[in-house]
């Protein structure tokens, strides 16, 4: 069902001749191990990121991108494995870098990012989202997808997994 609804929304969204990505999904890194600086995934986490991979399985990625942080790469592993993609690292703090690269990719491509709480709504106003968007501490289980849409502001739509 929700690769359908998936499939309906890109093709009713998505201009035929888009001048940047078709469509940027982007994910808050999987439940912590601990507290500190560049904490792993706990049991948890790991688990929520095989769903994760499941989840995007069937969505076209041709590009990942991650954080420096331990915790986002571990998040992105199991797709960027399944998918045969490897992710590249953007320094958390380098939003304009991160998004300059998105938004340099080609009309066929789709990207997803894997971020923190405090730069996956950073990265989405960058990416022209109007829309007021918060990620409380305790969500894990979000999916934000971006779809430009020309001159126009892109189209949000928002999942859980």
């Amino acid at each position: 069902m929700k690769v359908r609804v998936l499939a309906l929304v890109l093709t009713l969204t998505v201009p035929p001749a888009a001048a940047a990505q078709e469509a940027v999904f982007l994910v808050r890194h999987a439940e912590r191990a601990d507290s500190s600086a560049d904490s792993a995934l706990s049991d948890a986490g790991e688990a929520r990121a095989i769903r994760l991979a499941e989840w995007m399985r069937t969505t076209r990625i041709t590009h990942i991108y991650t954080s420096e942080l331990r915790r986002t790469i571990q998040t992105a592993m199991p797709f960027a494995s399944a998918s045969h993609l490897a992710p590249r690292q953007s320094a958390a703090s380098d939003t304009q870098g991160l998004v300059g690269r998105i938004v340099g990719l080609g009309p066929a491509d789709r990207a997803l990012v894997v971020g923190h709480s405090n730069t996956i709504p950073e990265i989405l106003r960058a990416l022209g989202v109007k829309v007021p968007v918060t990620i409380g501490d305790s969500e894990y289980d979000n999916i934000f997808l971006v779809v430009p849409r020309g001159n126009a502001e892109p189209a949000l739509f928002r999942f859980k997994y």
